[in-house]
This record gives C-alpha cells, sequence and structure tokens, in this order.
C-alpha cells in the first residue's frame, strides 16, 4: 500500500469498481458489496469456503488470517469456532483492519486486529494451529520470506491454505494478465508468479505441499460451482457443435471430471487460480 496520498490506494480502486454499473456482479462475487456483514456470510456459505473448511476440519485453536482484506476469511474461520487473529496492514473502513474491527463488532465476533505486513509477522513461533491467506501471496514483495515467516508461526503439525493464487506460465504473461485484472489500472498493484516460484517458496520453507489444481477445486472454480461449470461447458460446447448429446454425455462426474483434468493440461491463461495446502511436520 502506498504511503503516498497522491497515489489510488486498494481502497480508491475498489470504491471505483462498485461505481461502475456493468461490474455489479464482479463487485458481489469478490464480497466488496456492502452491508458487510452480509457479504462475510455469504463468502461463509459459499462453495470455496465449505472446500476449505474441509481442509480444517477436525483442527481447533488459534487461527491467523493473513492479508484479511475487509474480514470475509476471518468472519468464517471465527464462525468455525476458531480464535482468530486477523493481520491487515491497510487501515481502511471499506477494505481494511477499520472494516474487520466493524464487523466482528456486528457479528459479536471475538476477531483480534493487528495492521501489519506478511513478510515480518509480529508473532511468536508456534502461535498458530492453522494460518490462512486469501489471494495473498502473489502480492508480497518476499515470496520466500512471507512463506518462511508463515511456517515459524504455525506449531507443529499445523496447517497453512493459501487459497486463489494468481499463476503465469512464463514471464512475459504476466503482462497480459495485468491488462486483463479489473483493478490493476487503477491501483497497480496485482502480480503473478510462475508455478515452481510458489512451490520453491513453499517447500523452502519446509512446507510439505498439496497443490489444488485450477478446474477441480471449488476453492480456485469459485464464482462457478462444479456444476455451475458443467452448465456453462454445455452451453459452450452446444453453440460450438450443435449435438444433443453434450448434457448427457457430461452428466456423469467421473466424465466431466475426466474432461477438466485433460483441459488442465492446455490450460495456459494467465493469472489462473492455484491454491496450496501447506502442512508443518509434527514435531
Amino acid at each position: 500500500m502506498s504511503a503516498d496520498p497522491k497515489l489510488p490506494t486498494w481502497e480508491d480502486a475498489v470504491v471505483w469498481l462498485r461505481n461502475q454499473p456493468d461490474r455489479r456482479q464482479t463487485v458481489m462475487d469478490a464480497f466488496y458489496d456492502d452491508p458487510l456483514a452480509a457479504a462475510a456470510a455469504r463468502y461463509h456459505a459459499s462453495a470455496e469456503w465449505q472446500a476449505i473448511s474441509a481442509l480444517l476440519r477436525g483442527r481447533s485453536g488459534a487461527a491467523l488470517d493473513i492479508g484479511a482484506g475487509r474480514g470475509i476469511t476471518s468472519f468464517a474461520l471465527a464462525k468455525d469456532g476458531f480464535a482468530v487473529t486477523a493481520l491487515e496492514p491497510d487501515p481502511s473502513v471499506i477494505v481494511g483492519a477499520a472494516a474487520i474491527r466493524s464487523l466482528a463488532h456486528e457479528a459479536s465476533l471475538p476477531i483480534n486486529v493487528v495492521e501489519d505486513f506478511s513478510e515480518r509477522l509480529p508473532f511468536a513461533d508456534a502461535a498458530f494451529d492453522v494460518v490462512v491467506a486469501r489471494a495473498v501471496l502473489h502480492h508480497t514483495s518476499d515470496l520466500k520470506g512471507a512463506c518462511r515467516e508463515i511456517h515459524r508461526v504455525l506449531k507443529s503439525g499445523g496447517i497453512f491454505v493459501a487459497a486463489r493464487e494468481h499463476v503465469i506460465s512464463k514471464e512475459a504473461d504476466l503482462g497480459k494478465f495485468l491488462d486483463r485484472h479489473p483493478l490493476h489500472h487503477v491501483y497497480g498493484g496485482e502480480h503473478a508468479f510462475l508455478l515452481a516460484d510458489y512451490v520453491g517458496a513453499l517447500k523452502g520453507a519446509g512446507f510439505s505441499l498439496d497443490i489444488l489444481m485450477p478446474l477441480r477445486s471449488p476453492i480456485n472454480l469459485y464464482p462457478y460451482t462444479f456444476d455451475s461449470l458443467r452448465n456453462a461447458t454445455v452451453q459452450s460446447l452446444s453453440r460450438r457443435f450443435p449435438l444433443p448429446v453434450w448434457r448427457f454425455l457430461l452428466k456423469s462426474d467421473l466424465i466431466f471430471s475426466a474432461l477438466l483434468a485433460g483441459a488442465e493440461r492446455f490450460d495456459n491463461r494467465p493469472g489462473r487460480l492455484y491454491s496450496f495446502v501447506g502442512r508443518k511436520a509434527a514435531a
């Protein structure tokens, strides 16, 4: 976040987006709409959060939400019973720490808000059972350092979920991604890394790692669900190849999953979304 008040902030970018009549669905999909409590509740009920919650099933205790934004992930973690600390450097009342405090007060949830950055976490070693970062790692100025810090503050046996990280296939694709991003031209704060950069940083920090692919995880698919993506695929195929069998063929989860797995081999969209599940070895 720039310290120069003359430069646009993330809050400025979100306010600009909200004021575009043709971008209402984008605002809703990003949970930037108000009232914030309703947006947070919608996120908690979403297929994306249900998939994250499933990864955390059976866990409890202290959770850290890094780059918490306006607090929708903090809200979801607290609703699921975690004692939540929200780390957010932006003080904004719309997209930052003040928004989280307001949300926590309105929802009567005990969320502790800390205004600081992820590259140097202001917490003791082994302070958290769970760490979640939604669309955060691709913004870091020191990816390796941020991953080391996250590993440090996790307890032995703890889990880190890095959700919805932008990936490019080659450095030359970064410009294409940024050109198409709906807010980068306003704010200039977007980025994406090679898949190898994420994997190297996470494994180098000490995590054992699961990679959630772009087309097969509800976390990455949102705002699509598995079924809505299937319907969109049927419609697309029917327009290009008008055969009545597409809906029948793709009704099978097995066939549709195989189709998605095959499509991923050729998926080079700049900025496509991956998620990562890192586990810290038990002592």
